[in-house]
């Protein structure tokens, strides 16, 4: 009893620290978006109050959305990718009790 004990306490430490490495590097990788969000944001912002007409801040206005709504679709692609590995390394401790993650 008290040796199956020993092994689920290690098997949920193992879970943890990979729920654990898998939290920060989606916390840092939100971070660099985060920063290189505000920085496009903050020179679209630029180009368009120095634009020299209304159909050039229009034009700017009209990039800088299509560039943010871009990146952001790719950036939550990533995230999930993120996420299902972190998932995945989260569970492989368990694998032996309950079987392999379904791919």
């Amino acid at each position: 009893m008290q040796k199956a004990s020993k092994e689920s306490v290690d098997l949920a430490m193992k879970s943890f620290g990979s729920m654990s490495q898998g939290l920060q590097a989606i916390a840092v990788e939100a971070a660099d978006y985060s920063k290189k969000s505000f920085e496009t944001g903050s020179a679209a912002l630029e180009k368009i109050l120095s634009s020299s007409s209304v159909e050039k801040a229009v034009e700017a206005q009209s990039e800088y959305v299509k560039t943010a709504y871009e990146g952001y679709v790719d950036q939550m692609s990533k995230f999930g990718a993120m996420m299902t590995e972190m998932t995945r390394d989260a569970y492989k401790p368990f694998e032996g009790l309950f079987g392999k993650f379904p791919s």
